[in-house]
């Protein structure tokens, strides 16, 4: 009897922030695997027009409504989950924000908004879907990283900071956790072809120009690229990996770049 590694049938996947982009996209291809689909967010406008956009592509989602850094609301509503729909399998924390500023010019206010969210979020998160993982004797839990927790770039201090910590509390999670039969990993997407990166994807902007040339893939990713990651990731065929970010980059991270004149 054969085994599909990759088959999520019966599986039930909760992905925060899966109402727009990546992690719509990321959604789309667990439900693409055979899971049951929860998508969070915290308006209700989105929510109404992302559970219709899945519904045009035939997969029945389930979308709640809450701040994923409000801790009596993660437990509240991870209670209201498990009894309306049932208990999470996989988590994808990918839920998250950027701002792009100086450091000088940066108010702690912001700086501190980007780390309760990208990384304080996921912490939540996953501490009280860990507990009930740990209860059942398994799960996978996801955490959306990005190349700034290698690397640094103008003006991204805060989110480099953040998914930095978020890439070590992968780690460490998966530490504590992997006797428990829960694998804890990371995806470190790179530039992605969103509606929000639009602007600048244009032939002739200099910061297209750049992606193109610094990526040996030589273009933008495009969200569907993320599907297979977390698909392996939270499928049985990832069993035995445990704190790994995987960078779905187009080659950015292995290579110096191109010279000059190339």
């Amino acid at each position: 009897m054969s085994i599909n590694l990759f088959d999520l049938t019966g599986k039930i996947a909760l992905v925060t922030g899966g109402t727009h982009g990546l992690g719509m996209a990321m959604a789309t291809g667990l439900a693409n695997a055979g899971a049951t689909i929860i998508v969070n967010g915290q308006n209700k406008e989105k929510m109404e027009n992302a559970l219709r956009e899945y519904a045009d592509n035939g997969i029945k989602a389930h979308g709640y409504l809450f701040d994923v850094t409000d801790e009596d609301a993660v437990k509240n509503q991870l209670d209201v989950i498990e009894n309306e729909v049932g208990p999470i399998d996989i988590l994808v924390n990918n839920a998250g924000i950027i701002k792009r500023t100086p450091v000088v010019d940066m108010e702690l206010s912001d700086w501190e908004q980007v780390l309760k969210i990208d990384l304080t979020g996921p912490f939540i998160m996953s501490k009280y879907v860990g507990k009930k993982m740990i209860a059942r004797g398994g799960g996978k839990i996801v955490n959306i990283c990005s190349m700034m927790s290698e690397v640094g770039r103008e003006t991204v201090s805060a989110y480099a900071a953040a998914k930095g910590g978020l890439k070590m509390l992968t780690k460490n999670m998966a530490t504590e956790w992997a006797k428990h039969n829960i694998q804890v990993n990371g995806i470190g997407p790179g530039y992605f072809a969103t509606t929000q990166t639009g602007p600048i994807r244009v032939d002739g902007h200099p910061f297209n120009e750049f992606i193109i040339r610094r990526t040996p893939a030589a273009r933008w990713g495009n969200p569907e690229d993320l599907q297979g990651a977390v698909i392996f990731l939270s499928s049985k065929a990832s069993d035995f990996v445990n704190g790994h970010i995987l960078y779905v980059d187009g080659g950015i991270l292995a290579s110096l770049g191109k010279a000059a004149h190339e």
